[in-house]
């Protein structure tokens, strides 16, 4: 059987964490505080020695202090929030603040509005614009001139949110209509292939009907055996037939030359070598007991070893890339590997829709598809077709 590598993080997912080791904030949400809290010394600095004269050493502890809640903003908006606007309390009565809505309550409530609904976002910005005012009275401006422009910053703020939310809400649209349209274009190529394969089948059963009739009275073992080769074309008809319903061939073009005998199984060392030409050095490895495969799974295969082949010349650069083929007693697996550096860079990012047509063709079949980055750098793709007792007499 296939031997099955450990796949670190999670396909598609750039940053996701994995395993015992994982830490609460993302290396995103470091850079956002560590600016943050810059942002609010530079400010902090230059207007005290403006208006003070000196720079109080505690303000810049609680300035930077106040600014590590940003580390859990994804995870606990709100909280976070509520942290950065106690934190800025305490500030204010130690030591007076020029800057009330700093850049640190900007991200916190940015954070909360882009993540919650309408009445939580209003109430937070509420709150955001009259709570860093407490405990302000050595000021010599009127209170009403800060509180409009914390009003404004508050606003700004929560306009820059609805519209960062409007486009990616529209980004995301637009990425499942791409989606839907490369599956719905994959079901059909996949549809045509299967009405070759089924196309075939039939043109079997009618010639072996034939032959059975023919020698019927003069070979009567003869006949028997067109029969039986009939009887199992049938059963693989009717089962690729069902597949084919299943996938609803739909805006087929009209092809001009008749289409040449779909691959499989037998395809795979030439692939293989193809791959070695276009400059990918790749291993075939054969395992088991080799046997026919029908003829729909044996195109999977085929598929399947092509597009992580091809997927593994894009993206892998300079690699090796290795294909295992296992045949088990009810299923065949596929194995196609690289350790190529930067194999997870694109195929398995999302880029592209190879992985969509891989899965369509696998979950069609009723088997499973694993696909991920390695630990040991690379990329691999596995898959596994099961096989009926009946399967495995036709090609």
């Amino acid at each position: 059987m296939s031997t099955t590598r450990p796949v670190s993080g999670t396909p598609g997912i750039p940053g996701a964490l994995s395993g015992g080791d994982a830490l609460p904030w993302t290396r995103n949400d470091a850079l956002v505080a560590v600016g943050a809290a810059a942002v609010d010394l530079i400010g902090f600095t230059l207007t005290s020695q403006v208006e003070r004269g000196s720079v109080p050493a505690v303000g810049c502890v609680l300035l930077v202090v106040s600014a590590l809640p940003l580390l859990a903003r994804r995870r606990a908006p709100v909280l976070t929030l509520a942290a950065v606007l106690l934190l800025g309390l305490v500030l204010n009565l130690s030591v007076p603040v020029e800057q009330h809505f700093n850049a640190t309550v900007v991200v916190a409530l940015y954070t909360v509005i882009r993540s919650k609904g309408a009445a939580v976002a209003v109430s937070a910005t509420l709150v955001a614009v009259t709570m860093p005012l407490v405990g302000q009275t050595s000021w010599p401006r009127p209170r009403i001139v800060d509180l409009a422009g914390n009003g404004s910053a508050g606003v700004l703020v929560a306009i820059a949110a609805i519209v960062m939310n409007r486009w990616h809400r529209e980004i995301e649209a637009n990425r499942r209509l791409l989606a839907d349209r490369a599956v719905a274009d994959e079901r059909r190529r996949i549809a045509r292939e299967l009405h070759d394969i089924v196309a075939h089948h039939i043109t079997t059963m009618q010639l072996m009907a034939g032959g059975a009739r023919a020698n019927l009275a003069r070979d009567p073992e003869v006949a028997r055996e067109a029969l039986v080769t009939l009887e199992g074309s049938g059963r693989m008809a009717l089962r690729e037939m069902r597949q084919l319903l299943d996938v609803l061939r739909a805006g087929d073009e009209v092809e001009e030359e008749p289409t040449a005998p779909q691959p499989g199984v037998g395809d795979l060392e030439r692939i293989v070598a193809e791959s070695c030409r276009a400059g990918l050095p790749t291993a075939l490895d054969v395992r088991g007991e080799e046997r026919p495969l029908p003829s729909s799974v044996g195109l999977t295969v085929f598929r399947i070893v092509q597009e992580a082949l091809t997927n593994a010349r894009k993206y892998a650069g300079g690699a090796r890339a290795s294909v295992r083929l296992t045949y088990g007693p009810d299923e065949v697996a596929v194995e196609v590997t690289d350790d190529g550096a930067g194999a997870d860079s694109g195929f398995g990012s999302g880029s592209g829709y190879g992985l969509v047509g891989m899965r369509e063709r696998v979950v069609l079949h009723g088997g499973t598809l694993e696909t991920g980055p390695l630990d040991e750098g690379g990329f691999l793709v596995s898959a596994r077709l099961p096989l009926k007792a009946d399967e495995g007499a036709l090609r």
